[in-house]
């Protein structure tokens, strides 16, 4: 409690004080040399958390400024952690994405080709049918047989009828007399 009133009163102070123009470069003069002052200070200390001008400090400093190290080490190992398990799950995440992308690819693809095989039946049955009707000429008889099966014919000799005698075999080709 003291302490907040001392600083209502060091507040209260400097806005009087910033109301006179002479009383306003002291202030600034003071504000520059608490920086200063502040800087030096940041400096000495990241000096001595980088290992440089330990040798005068006792064993009690040397201490508190392991521990403090310690500290900010594990605190950098704990983000460095969850940086690295952010990174995983976001990693798993687009995985499954497109191994759900790819599934569904596959099953596309699948369907393409079903719908290709059905066509190229569909195209075989009409060339089969516009075959079947070249092949036969539009004023054909047909007896029940298969018009695509092939026919075999033979020449074979002449037999004889019932009562004939048995012809002469004939000759071919031309004679002259």
């Amino acid at each position: 409690m003291k302490s907040v009133i001392e600083r209502y009163n060091k507040v209260k102070e400097d806005h009087y004080q910033l109301m006179n123009p002479a009383s306003q470069v002291k202030f600034w003069q003071r504000e520059a040399a608490s920086l200063r002052q502040q800087v030096q200070y940041m400096q000495e200390y990241h000096r001595k958390l980088m290992g440089e001008e330990l040798s005068g400090l006792g064993i009690k400093e040397l201490g508190n400024l392991e521990n403090q190290l310690e500290m900010s080490l594990k605190g950098v190992r704990m983000k460095k952690d969850q940086i690295l398990t952010n990174e995983v799950k976001e990693l798993h995440q687009k995985g499954s994405l497109v191994h759900q992308q790819n599934v569904e690819l596959h099953r596309k693809i699948n369907l393409i080709h079903k719908e290709n095989a059905e066509l190229q039946k569909v195209i075989e049955e009409k060339h089969r049918k516009e075959d079947i009707a070249t092949s036969n000429p539009p004023y054909t008889i047909n007896y029940g047989y298969d018009m695509l099966t092939p026919i075999s014919l033979h020449l074979s000799q002449p037999q004889p009828q019932h009562g004939e005698p048995p012809a002469k075999a004939m000759k071919l080709g031309l004679q002259l007399h």
